[in-house]
């Protein structure tokens, strides 16, 4: 969690991506990210392509193109980090997981959502095909 943790490692995000994926269909989703090694590994670049992601990387020198991603972690920081102070991780990652699931997705207005919420807008967008099936090998058959 920030500065204060564990450098972050590929095995971090490829689990992050995991848990994403389980809980969203993530087919046709953009992971915009920095150029840290954990994000131009192989295993990322593939587990993003097996889950239908499109990974996006920010150009070197860009102040601009993270804007959206920030727009996230202003509020996160300026309304929960730094008002508290958290003494074990675990409570930490709870306060965070709080703060983005029972308010940041359903109440924060977003201009880029046409001033709603992620869940409001998300509700409101046309429903997607179901993924299709990848081919079982024929090595189970």
């Amino acid at each position: 969690m920030g500065r204060g943790a564990d450098p972050l490692r590929t095995e971090l995000v490829l689990h992050g991506l995991d848990i994403a994926s389980e809980q969203r269909d993530p087919e046709e989703t953009i992971h915009h990210s920095g150029r840290g090694p954990q994000y131009t590994a192989v295993a990322f670049g593939r587990r993003c392509e097996d889950a239908g992601v499109r990974p996006s990387m920010g150009s070197v020198g860009d102040c601009h193109d993270n804007a959206l991603g920030e727009s996230f972690f202003a509020p996160l920081k300026g309304e929960l980090l730094e008002r508290a102070s958290f003494a074990p991780r675990p409570e930490a990652r709870l306060r965070v997981f709080d703060f983005v699931e029972e308010w940041y997705n359903p109440h924060r207005l977003h201009s880029v959502l046409d001033y709603q919420s992620p869940m409001s807008y998300k509700k409101e967008c046309p429903l997607r095909k179901e993924r299709p099936q990848k081919p079982q090998s024929l090595a189970a058959a």
